[in-house]
Formats: structure tokens, sequence, C-alpha cells
């Protein structure tokens, strides 16, 4: 076989039998030549941790109000009637330097429902001016931070505070504007107590400056944290004027009937939602009759710019201011001191009560002497109906004038 095949040949054939040898003459097997080429697999990569998120500052008015600062309520363009034309922009009282903006009224919500802007936590400019009562207090004198104390006059209801044009605040006018008049009570020894012994409007901004929340809303209605009288007043005076009543049933009535061209505008119409009886009060409010409306001008129902006193003691000498007629069935007190407790004595003060004085308006006079309307029960019942009419639910419940806190 070897002559066959030749040595070469055998040596070989003789090889592979055996399985092959090294050169160094090592035996190797498939599985060892695999062994040696196979790669060490690398080794599984260890995993990248999640990195812990940076916390978000929380946000203090998030923590405690309900309001959406990235979204504003609106206070400065509200929709009004037709007839909030400019027989009425021509009284509102709004500085130049303080037309009203979202950003600086929601400032000053918070502020006219914070109990902490009074010494001891227990009072707020809301707890006097109750949205529900037409922003008075349906009690006589409201109550101060010490609770044992009462202030000396009926709190005056809030609705068309901007339409009065003079401006000026309190029943005796004393307050040169809103913004003028919105520390004030503050700083009263019954009301909130800030007075000069307890360190004045300066300790109360020292205690704004520690509350979370200002900081950050100063920022957001002015621009930087700086907490001073002048942007409490303002923003507390842009709240108020905001309160526009405008959707009483009068003024559905009113708008039923505008006419600008009209005599009287349209107001001498029957209104078509009113009851026989309301319409006739109407017409005593606007006739001569009546001449309500002489002095509570339709319709803001705010007071005329020249009105005086209405004669409600012998020998009055200071001019008294009214608040705005609207949502008058919503109070609970009548006059500056809350002496009257209904309506219909209200009515019947001014058909039969009317005192001489040096300051009497002369609306309220005839002859040099007081004037007395002589009503009948009928037509002061109607009277009284017609003032009704002027609640207005929409001002007394709208979210935007609630408390923003939780």
């Amino acid at each position: 076989m070897h002559k066959l095949l030749g040595l070469p040949a055998l040596a070989a054939l003789a090889t592979a039998m055996m399985g092959g040898c090294s050169p160094s003459g090592t035996t190797t097997t498939a599985a060892t030549t695999a062994a040696a080429t196979t790669p060490t697999p690398a080794p599984a990569p260890t995993p990248t941790p999640t990195p812990t998120p940076t916390p978000t500052p929380t946000s203090a008015v998030a923590q405690f109000t309900t309001l959406n600062l990235a979204a504003p309520d609106n206070y400065a363009a509200p929709t009004l009637p037709a007839y909030y034309d400019g027989t009425v922009t021509a009284l509102d009282n709004s500085p130049a330097t303080n037309a009203i903006a979202d950003r600086i009224a929601t400032l000053g919500r918070v502020l006219f429902y914070d109990r902490r802007l009074s010494v001891n936590d227990t009072i707020a400019c809301a707890s006097c001016h109750q949205q529900g009562a037409g922003f008075a207090d349906r009690a006589r004198f409201s109550t101060g931070f010490a609770g044992g104390q009462f202030t000396s006059a009926h709190s005056m209801r809030l609705g068309n505070v901007r339409y009065f044009a003079p401006g000026t605040m309190f029943w005796d006018r004393r307050a040169t504007s809103v913004e003028a008049q919105a520390s004030a009570p503050i700083q009263d020894s019954v009301e909130m107590g800030w007075t000069a012994a307890a360190g004045g409007i300066a300790a109360l901004i020292t205690k704004m400056n520690a509350i979370a929340y200002y900081p950050e809303l100063f920022t957001f209605a002015f621009g930087n944290a700086t907490i001073t009288e002048d942007r409490i007043q303002r923003a507390l005076a842009q709240f108020e004027r905001a309160m526009i009543s405008a959707a009483s049933r009068f003024d559905t009535g009113f708008a039923a009937v505008f006419n600008a061209g009209a005599p009287n505008r349209g107001l001498n119409a029957d209104f078509p939602n009113f009851t026989a009886q309301e319409n006739r009060g109407k017409t005593l409010f606007l006739s001569n009759q009546g001449n309500c409306s002489a002095c509570h001008v339709p319709p803001t129902f705010a007071l005329a710019a020249n009105s005086r006193s209405n004669g409600l003691d012998a020998g009055e000498t200071r001019l008294f201011k009214s608040p705005s007629l609207k949502n008058l069935g919503l109070d609970g007190a009548f006059m500056h001191d809350g002496r009257f407790a209904t309506i219909e004595q209200v009515v019947e003060f001014y058909n039969s009560g009317i005192q001489d004085g040096p300051a009497l308006d002369n609306r309220l006079q005839q002859g040099g002497v007081p004037r007395r309307l002589n009503l009948s029960d009928a037509d002061k019942a109607a009277l009284a109906a017609f003032l009704r009419t002027l609640d207005d639910p929409s001002l007394s419940t709208d979210s935007r004038f609630s408390s923003p806190f939780r």
C-alpha cells in the first residue's frame, strides 16, 4: 500500500487518523481548538442609577390658597351692560396711577381676606365686609380684634364704591380716597390693632415678610417682593373697586328697556320683569314725589357728588356719605349708626322723620323746612319692594370676590 500512496501521503493519513498533532507534538482536538478560539465574554455593564430629581420648591401661594397665578381672574375688564357707558364711567374715582390690573387685584383679594393682617390673627377686612351681606356686616356694629370691643359705626357696603365720584370714604368722608381708607382699619385700635403702640404699619410689614406667600404675591403683582403701605393700599383699593354690581333684577329690567336716546334713557318705562308693585316703587323713586334718585343715582345707585346731610338728627353739621343702594336688602342695619333694622323703617324715616339742621340737603327740604312725603301705606310698601330689586346675587356669590384661602 505504501508503494501505491507514497511516503508523504501515508504520513498525512496517519496524522488524520490519530486526530492530528501540534507542531510541538502536543495532540489537539476540535473541541480544544474551538475553546482556544472562542472569545471571553465582556462583563455585563453596571446599570447607571436614575438620578434623583431636584425637588421643585413648593409654592406657598399654592399651599395656602386656591389661586391659579398662571391664569388670574379677570378684574380689569368685566363685561358690563350697555348702560354702563360714558355717563357711568365719568363717575369712576379710580386714579390714573392705580388703574385695575388683574395681578394687583388678586393680591388685594388675599389681603382683604387675610386674618393675619390683624395683630392677633383674628380679624380681616372681610370680617366686617362680608360677601353674603353685600360686603357689609349684618350686625349693627362689628366686633374688633380683641373680641370685646365694637366699632362705633355700621360697616358700609362696598358694591359700586368706584362710582362715588369724589372718592372719599367712611360715613364722614374723612378718608380722601379708597386707597387712603384701605389701611385705616388696619391701624385702628378697635378693628385690627396695628396702632403706634403695636408698632404700626412697619410692624405689620415685618410680619408679612415672614408669611411665606406674601413675598411671592408681591413679586407676582409688582415685579419684586418689596412690601409697602402704598402697595397694600393700591391692591386693596383695586379689589374693592372691582366689586361692580350690575346683575340685579333692576339691571335685568333696565337692560330690556334701555334706550340711550329716550327720556331718562328709558328708565321711566315699566320693567317687564317687575311686578306692578315694584314698578310703582320705581316710579316713586325716580319721580319728584319721592325724588330719591336725585341723590342715589341709577344705574349704580352710588351717592351723587353734591349730596349733603340726610337730616337723621336735628342740628346735624356733618356731611354724611351713603354707600350705593345695591344689595341694600342683604344688609342688616341702616344709617351710619345702624339705628334702623329694616328697609321699611328707612322708608318711613324719609317719609316723615327728616330733621332740620345746617347741613341738611336742599333736596330734602320744602319751603325751608324738612320735606314730608306723606306716602300712603301702599306706596311705602311699593318703594320698599323696589329697593329690594337692587339686590345682586351675582356679586354676593361671585367666586372672584370670595375667600382665596384653603
